[in-house]
């Protein structure tokens, strides 16, 4: 037999509670009975069916499993473009340590949600290059992701439109494609600034052509300052400049993709319902499996302590009840 859960300090102080607490009752009620000349018959037989389904309780509570039950797996893959901005508004430190530091980190702990699909990373500024084709291997695509630097791409405007055009592209060529029934999702990484008057006709496309496009706005709307080799990134008038979060952009963006945003800021992570949203798209069946798993029976002791704790309640024992 195998346990669910390794028992803690927490059952331990349960059975010594108790343990105590019920030889405190047996000896009061026995000294109560020989005060009043009383018989204390059946106390003993109580004591063993309340040790009894006490401890089936606590087997229950730590999850016993054998036997092995037989479960179908099914791997379903879908094809996913992750689209990182990497212009300077994205080193701006409004989120700790900064914008893209942030992503990096938050995608490297997204990666293994989606083990059984192929997963593609595109960089923009004003101009869109795919970093890493659609891929399997996660080692490598985290490797790409760890080393993204907004100096990996010239810097002049923020081009959405470029991007989703890319992307858009990649996933209609058919020789970046497994199968038609492929599931095929854009998620759109910035901080949305700089829209661009062509990203709303991609998205439109996009949407035409069956795709899921989501869009993950990163920063506030307070804004942060964007650091340089001298301090911090300056207008030519000497005011320093200040980059925030265009959530409404990136909302309409998703909304004429019939998609959905989600954001990323010093207060609020929705990166995990970003996933949970990503996971219910269906995708092409890969493969079927059945496993073994092993079964747990807690229900069987929860059955047999229920049964008992019945049977307590009927018997009855001749002795002072106060």
């Amino acid at each position: 037999m195998n346990w669910y859960y390794e028992i803690t300090w927490w059952e331990y102080g349960l059975i010594g509670l108790f343990i105590f607490f019920y030889i405190l009752y047996v000896i009061r009620t026995t000294r109560k009975a020989k005060q009043m000349h009383s018989s204390t018959s059946g106390l003993a037989a109580k004591a063993m069916i309340r040790f009894i389904y006490f401890s089936l309780l606590m087997i229950g509570l730590l999850g016993p499993t054998f036997g092995t039950l037989r479960k179908e797996v099914k791997a379903v893959g879908r094809d996913i473009y992750l689209v990182v901005d990497l212009s300077k508004s994205m080193d701006a430190t409004d989120i700790a340590p900064s914008r893209l530091e942030r992503v990096k980190y938050e995608l490297t702990r997204w990666l293994p949600s989606f083990s059984s699909d192929r997963i593609g990373l595109i960089i923009f500024s004003n101009e869109a290059f795919v970093q890493c084709p659609l891929t399997y291997d996660q080692n490598a695509l985290r490797l790409f992701i760890e080393t993204l630097r907004t100096d990996l791409v010239t810097q002049s405007s923020t081009d959405l439109a470029a991007a989703l055009n890319l992307a858009l592209k990649q996933h209609q060529d058919k020789k970046n494609t497994s199968t038609q029934k492929q599931a095929k999702i854009i998620i759109l990484i910035t901080d949305g600034e700089d829209f661009g008057e062509e990203a709303e006709h991609i998205a439109h496309k996009i949407e035409e052509d069956g795709l899921k496009l989501f869009t993950l706005g990163v920063g506030t709307k307070t804004g942060g300052k964007i650091p340089t080799a001298n301090g911090f990134k300056q207008t030519p008038g000497g005011k320093t400049v200040i980059t925030r979060l265009e959530a409404e952009h990136l909302q309409l963006l998703a909304q004429h993709a019939n998609g959905q945003y989600f954001e990323l800021s010093r207060i609020q992570n929705e990166i995990p319902a970003l996933t949970s949203t990503v996971s219910k798209v269906e995708g092409h069946l890969q493969d079927t499996r059945k496993i073994d798993i092993s079964s747990n029976k807690y229900y069987y002791f929860l059955i047999c302590a229920l049964m008992l704790l019945v049977i307590d309640i009927m018997i009855a024992v001749t002795t002072i009840h106060l």
